[in-house]
């Protein structure tokens, strides 16, 4: 997967301007009688932010600090048979020039031909990185059809990088009948092996998912406090709200994902606007 704002507007680059996300899922292979099933994901991804352009000469230009977060998950899944999903992880990594931010978008930025991004010098200074996440969802049933359904979610992070709780809704609006929550790409749950009791067919549809966020803490705007030694910082703002529109699309071994991500501002600069975005595009291949 892959977030940036080119992804939605040609013009716009930057704030979260780039997010690279490679993952690799598998089903567990132990039963449990309270599980649809659990499965376990591998990642490695890095995400870079910039102030309002990536060429920012003068330091009293920045709306925002340069920041890099390079880092490794794992991370858990429990389809329960009540219609819920209880989802744990941990990341480990960095922030700062060690997350090869920098390098990360000059590569990028040659290969499209754009103007060499300016300003790194002054990006958030190296820390270690150590966060854990969890997101819990229900199915509404009362409020879902074959076509149609909401599922309530809250999710939680707390580390040295992000610590925030955030509440809202996912729906999704078929194209073709929707699959249950334990079995749809709209919750990376479409993976089955031997004792599972699903089949992999065929999904299209749309969804929403807008969510109100309490923010506590954000290195990558704030600094580390592991390490203070940071030219360019700004006071996040507590309270984010965020909507997700996108399209997803599966049949046989492949999936596809389109989404925008709107959100309200997230930190105290008079020049941030009140609202930004970006968009992901993510790509999956089933091996069996």
């Amino acid at each position: 997967m892959n977030d940036n704002d080119l992804y939605v507007s040609v013009v716009q680059d930057r704030y979260y301007t780039n997010g690279l996300f490679l993952s690799y899922n598998y089903v567990s292979s132990k039963e449990n009688e309270k599980l649809h099933k659990k499965i376990y994901s591998i990642e490695v991804a890095q995400k870079m932010y910039t102030p309002f352009k990536a060429n920012v000469d003068f330091l009293a230009q920045h709306d925002r600090p340069f920041a890099g977060y390079l880092y490794g998950n794992f991370g858990v899944r429990n389809f329960s048979k009540r219609n819920t999903i209880f989802e744990y992880s941990g990341q480990i990594g960095v922030i700062g020039p060690s997350a090869l931010a920098e390098e990360a978008m000059s590569l990028i930025h040659d290969f499209y031909g754009f103007d060499h991004p300016i300003g790194w010098k002054y990006q958030i200074q190296n820390a270690f990185a150590l966060n854990t996440n969890a997101i819990f969802t229900k199915n509404i049933q009362s409020l879902s059809s074959s076509d149609f359904d909401f599922n309530w979610k809250s999710e939680a992070n707390l580390g040295t990088v992000f610590t925030d709780i955030s509440t809202g809704f996912i729906s999704r609006i078929g194209l073709t009948p929707l699959e249950n929550i334990a079995n749809s790409i709209g919750f990376d749950s479409n993976l089955n092996n031997e004792i599972t009791k699903f089949d992999n067919n065929k999904e299209v549809f749309f969804y929403i998912n807008p969510m109100l966020r309490w923010a506590l803490y954000d290195a990558t705007i704030q600094g580390s406090f592991l390490n203070e030694n940071n030219i360019v910082t700004y006071e996040i703002k507590p309270i984010v709200f965020s909507t997700e529109v996108g399209f997803r699309f599966t049949s046989n071994r492949f999936n596809f994902k389109y989404s925008v991500t709107m959100h309200s501002k997230k930190l105290k600069s008079f020049r941030v606007p009140g609202v930004n975005f970006y968009a992901s595009l993510a790509i999956g291949y089933l091996f069996n």
